[in-house]
Order: C-alpha cells, then sequence, then structure tokens
C-alpha cells in the first residue's frame, strides 16, 4: 500500500498527518508512506528527520484583503498554483499512490486536486471548526472527509462520506498530580493555573499573566510557558517562588496537564484536542489574526459544550478577564462540571481510526 500525505506549513496542518503515518505503519508495516509540502514550512526539516520521504512544492498561501498589494501578490500565487498542480501531477504519476490524504496548508490543495483529476483516491482531515478554503472546495470530489468538530459539518455542501473522527493529538504517558507537581518544583498542592501560547508564546496572554503574579502570593500555584521570544524579558520581571514555575517552553506537557486545574491558552486545534482529550477546563484566547478566524470558531464549540470559557484577545488584560480567571480556578465545581463536558468531546482515538479509513480505501 503506497500513502502520500500533503499538508504542513504549521504544526498544527503537519502533525496529525504523522500522527495518522504512524498508526498506518502499525497497522501495515510494509507500507509505503511519503509527505509533500514546501520548502518554507515546517515540513521541510521535521519530516526528513523523521526518516520520511518529502516530495516539494512550489506553492504559497493568498494575501487575503483587497489591497493593490494584495492582487499583484495573488496573481503570482496563481502562477505558483499551476506550476505546483504541475509538479503535483508529475509526483502522482511517478508514486502511484493509492490514497493522498489532505490535512491543509498551502500544500494540500495542489496535491489533492492532482489526485482528484487523476482518478486517485483522496481523504481529506479537517483540524477546525470552521474549514479551510481547500476542504471546502476539494471535499466535493473526495472519497471521505473527516472532521474534527461536528460544526464544521455545517460548511461541508455534501452529507455522504463526511466524519466526525477528531483530530490527532499528541498522547501523554498517565501520571498522578503529585508527582506530576513535585517535577514542577511546586511545594503545595494547591490550586493550579496553566498558562501558554504555544512555543514561540502569547504576547497578550504573557502580559495578563505578568498582571495576575500579585494573585499568586498565596492559596495558588502557576505553570506559565512564556515561549522562547518572550522568555527573557519576562523572567526578568519575576521573582522565584515554590508556587511558580516559569520557562520558555515545557518540555512534557503531559506533567503540566495532569498537575493543572485550568488552563489559558489560545485555540489552535491541536490544542484543542489536547484540552479535550486530557479532560481540561480551559478559558480561550482565540488568536484574533488566525485565517479566516478559525480559532474563535474552535473556542465557541467548546463553549457550547460547556467545557471552557472564551475571552477576547482585547480584553485579556482588563480587571473583568483577570476575576473570569481567578473565580473559575477556585471554583472547584464548576471545573468538575467543565471537565466532565470536555471529556465528552474528546477523540483520543482519532490517529487510529483515520489510518483505518486510509486502510479501507486503499482497498476498494
Amino acid at each position: 500500500m503506497n500513502v502520500l500525505f500533503a499538508g504542513g506549513g504549521t504544526g498544527g496542518h503537519l502533525y496529525p498527518a504523522v500522527a495518522m503515518a504512524g498508526e498506518l505503519l502499525k497497522l501495515v508495516p510494509g507500507a509505503s508512506v511519503s509527505f509533500a509540502g514546501t520548502k518554507n514550512g515546517i515540513e521541510a526539516t521535521e519530516i526528513p528527520r523523521m526518516g520520511y520521504r518529502l516530495h516539494l512544492l512550489p506553492v504559497r498561501g493568498l494575501k487575503r484583503g483587497g489591497s493593490f498589494r494584495a492582487i499583484i501578490s495573488n496573481v503570482g500565487v496563481l502562477a505558483d498554483f499551476a506550476g505546483a498542480l504541475v509538479s503535483a501531477s508529475s509526483i502522482i504519476g511517478r508514486e502511484k499512490p493509492d490514497v493522498v490524504v489532505g490535512t491543509g496548508g498551502f500544500a494540500s490543495a495542489p496535491m489533492l486536486l492532482a489526485a482528484q483529476l487523476m482518478g486517485r483516491r483522496t481523504l481529506i482531515q479537517e483540524q477546525n471548526a470552521f474549514p479551510g478554503v481547500t476542504t471546502k472546495l476539494l471535499s466535493l470530489l473526495a472519497g471521505e472527509i473527516h472532521l474534527s468538530f461536528s460544526e464544521a459539518k455545517g460548511y461541508i455542501r455534501r452529507k455522504k462520506g463526511v466524519f466526525v473522527t477528531g483530530n490527532p493529538a499528541r498522547s501523554f504517558q498517565p501520571v498522578g498530580s503529585e508527582e506530576a507537581r513535585m517535577r514542577f518544583g511546586l511545594q503545595e498542592p494547591l490550586p493550579t493555573l496553566l498558562v501558554f501560547g504555544g512555543s514561540r508564546g502569547a504576547r497578550s496572554i504573557n502580559n495578563a499573566a505578568l498582571q495576575w503574579l500579585e494573585e499568586f502570593s498565596s492559596g495558588t500555584n502557576l505553570i506559565w510557558q512564556t515561549g522562547a521570544l518572550d522568555y527573557d524579558r519576562i523572567s526578568s520581571q519575576v521573582k522565584p517562588s515554590g508556587r511558580l514555575w516559569i520557562g520558555p517552553y515545557i518540555e512534557n506537557m503531559g506533567d503540566a496537564y495532569a498537575v493543572s486545574d485550568l488552563v489559558v491558552c489560545r485555540a489552535g486545534a491541536s490544542t484543542i484536542a489536547e484540552l479535550t482529550n486530557m479532560g481540561k477546563p480551559s478559558v480561550l484566547v482565540p488568536y484574533p489574526y488566525a485565517t479566516g478566524d478559525h480559532q474563535r470558531f474552535n473556542a465557541k464549540a467548546l463553549v457550547r459544550s460547556g467545557a471552557a470559557m472564551l475571552i477576547d484577545d482585547s480584553r485579556l488584560e482588563t480587571p473583568g478577564a483577570k476575576q473570569i480567571v481567578f473565580d473559575l480556578l477556585h471554583d472547584s465545581g464548576r471545573l468538575d462540571a467543565m471537565s466532565v463536558s470536555c471529556h465528552a468531546l474528546a477523540h483520543p482515538d482519532a490517529a487510529r481510526l483515520l489510518a483505518e479509513r486510509i486502510i479501507q480505501l486503499a482497498n476498494i
């Protein structure tokens, strides 16, 4: 069996594909797996490092907005897309994949379209509650469409072959909360807030957390991933404490989730998948510049289910936002109810189920 995964640009598009590929190789050890991406995406370094073959396509994303500069840029983008479609057709002709799996990102569209035009079976995996342009346009010809959120169904123009399978996410080894607390050097088993904004950080979240530090003088613990760009600035203003762990990056997020009672973070698809799989109540702060404002759609899906609260990025540094976070952190009954609602949205077996569907498509 030969499967080609197309997608990347960011980890949110790449790592679900990697998770599916890993499960596929467990189920079919002799399968041939390769990836298609761009030289400027995260896949350019990550895929070779993982030992997979990578096909590069000359494609980039459309500029949003109606400015003259955006229009001129998009003319070049469309020309690149035509070239990428030719390259994708050549790759498919050479590789002869049984299934092409698209996970979003610039490279997924030309590869999926070329596969569909050449009669190859395709599967689309959509991570967000508001589907991307590629999913909406190419879903009509895909063999199957797999969604992470049931809310995304409303944006798909077909009903048959559409499944809510979840988003493949990192899995973590079980660890007790006391053991995890000790690993972070937190001295007392107090209500614990986990704050993070991704590996690079989120400036607005960091600035808000900096204002909240006085609340951690008694009765509360804080685990704070600042991201690499903000760490020096933030750490220089923070005094060491047995109720605080601060660092640019958390090596084992499983420990952080295990010890935390509440999470403040962005609403990217991979983060949402981890929160639901771990059953962690959260205050979500959607990144306001995300394409199509998709993080807001992701966050609202959890809010509607009672699993999270939402605070706008622009309001995060207000006294009202601070009050929401700390009132919730100290309301154990509400946190327990949110955790139950969060678990109900989980899809811990998403990667395996998707791998099984790929195998079925390949054997049709």
